[in-house]
């Protein structure tokens, strides 16, 4: 991991291989918050960690939680 240290105005740039270009500034350092900007094209997908992990806790919780009678199942799929 890169840990660099900004002061508000001031951006970090990221390039991908496929040559889009990230920028990432800080806007606002305030009650030991950081306000960031990002600036990136539509075709980049930008998503905030805690959401997406809790989608993926919610997704595996609701594929544990199915019980599936197998008979039934097998009848449904014959029967068409």
């Amino acid at each position: 991991m890169l840990v660099l240290k900004r002061k508000v105005g001031e951006a970090i740039l990221i390039n991908t291989d496929s040559g889009d270009k990230i920028e990432i500034k800080i806007s606002e350092i305030s009650d030991g918050r950081v306000k960031l900007g990002l600036d990136a094209p539509k075709t980049v997908s930008i998503l905030r960690k805690e959401v997406v992990e809790e989608a993926t806790l919610e997704n595996k919780m609701a594929t544990q939680n199915i019980s599936i009678d197998k008979d039934k199942l097998k009848d449904l799929l014959n029967n068409k």
